[in-house]
């Protein structure tokens, strides 16, 4: 059996290292030191960490020191090397030296000395057993050595200086060794808003209760974006302080058991606390009681306090049914009037509130001690690792400021599979008391009133909850359908709108779209001159001589299929805006495409709406050109007769007469006519605008 001393490190008000030592004690393997020289140091069974004295200061002259470290059998030891740096080139005289072995049959491994030596990789053992060795003599400089060590199956071992910095992973996972609270490094931040990248990793592990400082362990750390403000807490013996806002920050994972147990939330009624005493007083008239139902974390008024202040004093939680419990949060009176805090205490915890168990550390046979408040108002953390499984939950308050005073809050969740038994039965980490504290006799307990409460459900606070993979997959394919069906009706609709547009827009006499374009422009450069428009030509659309033919009765005109499409008229489409020119002809000329105006007919069957082709003309229809500006067409010239047009108001035969293209070739208007030739009336006139033209010599007023 051997001892080895642990440093921890307490709260630090103005950068000053406060030690608290721990007697580490052990059957399963030998860890000790002997000398002068040996600084802060923290032999596990599995992990550990060893320092020079005055780390990291200088170390003093003439010192030695000597670690002697075993795991269990079969197991290999390997270093890393967080500093070394020692004075003396020649390592004669000042020196680190690790061998293979304890005692005279030893042998050496490795020798460093010099100053700032960079030592990346690891250093292992051949055996389960080894010994280091540190020598100093007559120097001026050098911050002596700080290291690390585990069994070889911690391959990503790091030391206590590594900081999330040092990692550029947005996620990975490291073996952090046995006692880093021998470390001096400030932390910033604490759980769950995280850490700043600048903290060491498993000093802030410890500060979260992901780690014990005892047995070191694995941590899983996520990397973030940071945040505008870190939070400085205590706890677990861990001081983090404040800081402002930096680049990124790191977090660990849990397994979630963090939950409030129902003290502050008022889940656990006031029959289910209870206490040694209760202290109560009269003064002037007021009577005040500390009762153990104010005991809650964050409520206001007064705490729970007992008659006397001793160390058989207890404050109890009856959670009705075992759960797992991994921490607890205390505070003080809360009260600038009483200042009144408890600063150390111990845990007992019970399944039948008969047998007691005090909490220990792992690999411990002395009762835990916890840090308490520092000051009557701030909250303190401590994480139970590992957890605590019980129904009952005493705390006995074993130091405070002049007197006892608590609120509490117990943090941990629900025992997924509980063990079919009625006694707690202690593991190799907890072990019973040495003796009882029942409550002192004539002692006052509070009342019992009011009904037993059923203690709600914790639910995870820091983890997601698992889902199945039935209720992953329905995550997944539900918002896939409502994107299928949603692009499938929007399919069948915009299908229907254009069926219903391409529809609406066969026999419409509007403007056509592409007529009121620059393209349109540019393609009546193609035209032949006669349908070139003048500046103040003007156009009629549909709407417009609807209106003008609503003032009389004009009558419709009946034709039939026309052998040419509908000659363009300026300002009025035509059916289907189709076009003026003759259509190709095939092999056969006396047949085209089946159409409505493009159908063979005889060659005496003259155009239903334009003028048959004389034979020595053009090869084509001639577009008529409207000009409402009684301005001479494109071909007139100073000495032909100027057209003076207006608008008459003329009946049906009036615009009959005026637009018979029989009587002149030069006629303004085109009649429609039938098959044979001949003037058909109409009862709306479509096509044309009704106009009064009159033949002005040129030069007469």
């Amino acid at each position: 059996m051997g001892t080895a001393v642990m440093v921890g490190r307490g709260p630090t008000g103005a950068g000053v290292l406060v030690l608290s030592i721990l007697i580490v004690l052990t059957t399963e393997s030998c860890r000790a030191q002997k000398g002068d020289g040996c600084g802060p140091s923290l032999l596990g069974p599995s992990s550990g960490t060893l320092s020079s004295l005055g780390y990291p200061g200088t170390y003093p002259n003439n010192t030695v020191c000597e670690w002697e470290i075993s795991v269990p059998r079969g197991h290999r030891i390997h270093f890393r090397f967080a500093e070394l740096d020692i004075e003396n080139s020649d390592c004669q005289v000042n020196y680190l030296r690790l061998y293979n072995g304890i005692g005279p049959e030893r042998s050496e491994i490795v020798k460093y000395c010099g100053l700032g030596l960079k030592v990346k990789e690891l250093i292992e053992s051949t055996g389960n057993q080894v010994t280091v060795q540190f020598m100093s003599g007559t120097h001026h400089t050098g911050r002596g050595f700080y290291l690390s060590y585990s069994t070889t199956e911690h391959t990503d071992l790091i030391t206590c200086l590594d900081k999330g910095s040092d990692f550029p992973e947005a996620e990975f996972s490291k073996y952090c060794p046995a006692g880093c609270l021998t470390s001096t490094e400030e932390i910033s931040g604490t759980m769950p808003n995280g850490y700043r990248e600048s903290s060491p990793l498993c000093v802030a592990a410890i500060h979260a209760g992901v780690v014990s400082n005892a047995v070191g362990g694995r941590i899983n750390v996520v990397s973030s974006k940071g945040i505008p403000h870190y939070e400085g807490t205590l706890a677990n013996n861990v001081t983090s302080t404040g800081g402002t806002l930096s680049n990124s920050l790191f977090t660990f994972k849990t397994n979630g058991c963090y939950g409030t147990l129902g003290l502050e939330s008022g889940g656990v009624a006031d029959t289910q606390l209870s206490a040694s005493s209760l202290w109560e007083w009269n003064n002037m008239g007021q009577h005040s009681e500390w009762v153990p139902s104010g005991a809650r974390l964050k409520k206001a008024g007064l705490p729970w306090s007992p008659s006397q202040s001793d160390h058989h004093q207890w404050l109890q939680v009856d959670l009705k049914r075992e759960k797992r419990i991994t921490g607890i949060t205390t505070t003080g009176t809360t009260l600038r009037e009483y200042q009144y805090y408890v600063s150390a205490y111990r845990v007992l915890y019970s399944n039948d509130g008969q047998q007691w168990y005090i909490y220990r550390e792992a690999n411990s046979t002395q009762d835990k001690i916890f840090q308490g408040n520092t000051n009557y108002l701030h909250e303190v953390r401590n994480n139970f690792i590992p957890p605590i499984e019980a129904r009952f939950v005493r705390i006995n308050p074993t130091s405070w400021h002049q007197r006892i005073a608590l609120k509490l809050e117990l943090v941990g969740c629900q025992i997924t599979t509980v063990r079919p038994r009625t006694d707690p039965k202690p593991g190799p980490r907890m072990l019973p008391p040495s003796r009882h504290t029942p409550p002192p006799a004539g002692t006052r307990r509070p009342p019992y009133v009011g009904q037993t409460t059923h203690t709600p459900d914790i639910r995870n606070t820091t983890m997601p909850p698992h889902t199945s993979k039935d209720a992953a997959l329905a995550a997944v394919l539900v918002p896939v359908l409502v994107m299928v069906l949603t692009a499938l009706i929007l399919t069948v609709v915009c299908a229907w709108h254009w069926r219903s547009r391409k529809k609406s827009s066969e026999g419409t006499y509007d403007l056509p779209h592409w007529d009121r374009t620059d393209w349109w422009k540019s393609m009546k450069q193609l035209l032949p001159s006669k349908m070139v428009e003048t500046e103040d030509s003007v156009r009629y659309s549909s709407s417009e001589v609807g209106r003008l033919t609503g003032r009389g009765a004009v009558p419709r005109l009946h034709a039939e299929p026309a052998e040419y499409a509908q000659p363009l008229v300026s300002g009025v489409t035509t059916l289907g805006a189709r076009s003026t020119f003759k259509p190709d002809e095939g092999p056969d000329p006396g047949y085209s495409d089946p159409d409505l105006y493009d159908a063979p007919i005889s060659p005496d069957v003259y155009h239903a709406y334009a003028e048959p082709l004389p034979a020595s003309g053009s090869e084509y229809a001639t577009p008529i050109v409207v000009d409402m500006g009684c301005h001479p067409s494109g071909g007139s010239s100073l000495n032909q007769a100027t057209t003076v047009c207006s608008f008459m108001g003329a009946g049906p035969a009036s615009l009959l007469t005026q637009t018979d293209s029989g009587q002149s070739g030069r006629s303004a208007y085109d009649t429609p006519k039938n098959a044979t030739g001949q003037v058909t009336p109409t009862e709306d006139l479509t096509y044309q605008v009704p106009q009064s033209c009159t033949q002005k010599p040129t030069g007469q007023s």
